[in-house]
């Protein structure tokens, strides 16, 4: 029997590596919510903020997809990697708030970051008691429902796109109401799911540290 060739054996990659191709993308998608939101803060640019959010949102599928691919996942891409997620939209959320036309309330901006600072604390106590609690169907639909959403609210703020829409217009800003109203509901939904999930995954460990290893 034949032994492997020590040579072209692959060797199992450090976790705790800083510097690889899918970390560099999740801080250039930092570096792009920055200058999205000074876009916002400045104004009068809608259909470039709108292009700039697609792509910072669309290296989230990247880099992760090769952190995969590659077997690059590490300790810092699995903390920013959510983190600059959160950074993104709900940066975005705060600063179209203060823009009426944009159609995002402060209850869409209050619901979306209260469910996301509520699930992070509660995936860092499951996790710091070593539970897996990865996200789930509803929380990636949640982030694609308001990846779709928000461009829709920063076009709404160009009058040179909603000219170019001519009688479409008023089907434009009936599209992004609803995609609102959808944001709010799934946020609400997927917070829910999770809490759900956090409570019984805690409630089988709490039952397994009481009966003790058999």
């Amino acid at each position: 029997m034949s032994s492997a060739d020590p040579a072209t054996e692959t060797a199992p990659y450090d976790p705790n590596t800083i510097v690889n191709i899918p970390n560099a993308i999740t801080f250039s998608r930092l570096i792009l919510a920055f200058i999205l939101l000074v876009m916002i803060d400045l104004g009068d640019m809608w259909i470039s903020c709108a292009i700039v959010f697609v792509v910072g949102v669309t290296t989230d599928v990247i880099d992760g997809y090769l952190a995969r691919k590659w077997n690059q996942i590490t300790v810092l891409g699995r903390i920013t990697d959510p983190f600059v997620d959160k950074v993104i939209i709900g940066g975005t959320l705060i600063f179209l708030t203060k823009i009426p036309e944009s159609g995002v309330t402060p209850w869409v901006t209050f619901i979306v970051i209260a469910r996301e600072m509520f699930i992070t604390g509660l995936r860092s106590v499951l996790e710091g008691h070593g539970v897996d609690f990865s996200a789930k169907w509803s929380g990636k639909l949640k982030m694609f429902v308001q990846s779709v959403c928000i461009p829709f609210c920063i076009l709404s703020l160009s009058q040179s796109f909603l000219t170019s829409l001519a009688d479409s217009t008023a089907v434009f800003l009936l599209i992004r109401d609803a995609l609102l109203w959808a944001v709010i509901v799934i946020t609400i939904y997927s917070g829910a799911e999770y809490c759900w999930r956090g409570w019984r995954l805690l409630q089988a460990q709490n039952q397994e540290s009481f009966v003790g290893p058999r």
